[in-house]
């Protein structure tokens, strides 16, 4: 007479057990994912908006120290306020640290007189957003004349 054992089942997962979980890991990440990505251009955009608001600051300043006037519009405009002098062309304090740049790691746009926001006194400032092509303020540009 021969004895069988009865049989022993191995510890371990089955591979249906391993794809219902891949599957329900799949169906989480696809909701979280998305979220996730939303709030990093959130925070990309509010911190390029503290960028300019910054910049912003930095040309009153400089408006302030010669008569209320603004530098001309462009990057050279930039430079005066990183590496600024008075009027007896000696080196003063700098109203920059650095060029700023937006939340992608691109340069601010300037410009001065305001030709983008209607009876604007104050300078424009832009960045070129997440697409990182100008659209002069338009588009998902972000800038200091808009909500």
């Amino acid at each position: 007479m021969t004895s069988h054992s009865p049989r022993r089942r191995k510890g371990g997962f089955t591979l249906l057990e391993v794809l219902l979980v891949l599957a329900i890991l799949g169906v989480i990440a696809a909701m979280v994912v998305p979220q996730l990505l939303g709030r990093q251009k959130k925070a990309l955009v509010d911190a390029t908006k503290n960028s300019i608001t910054g910049l912003e600051q930095s040309l009153k300043l400089y408006a302030i120290d010669h008569d209320g006037e603004y530098p001309q519009g462009g990057q050279d405009a930039l430079t005066l306020l990183i590496e600024p002098v008075d009027d007896d062309g000696k080196a003063i304090e700098p109203y920059l640290e650095k060029v700023p740049t937006d939340g992608w790691d691109s340069p601010l746009y300037y410009e001065y007189p305001n030709t983008k926001a209607a009876n604007s006194t104050k300078p424009a400032i832009w960045s070129a957003g997440p697409n990182k092509r100008s659209e002069d303020g338009g588009g998902d540009d972000v800038n200091n004349w808009s909500n």
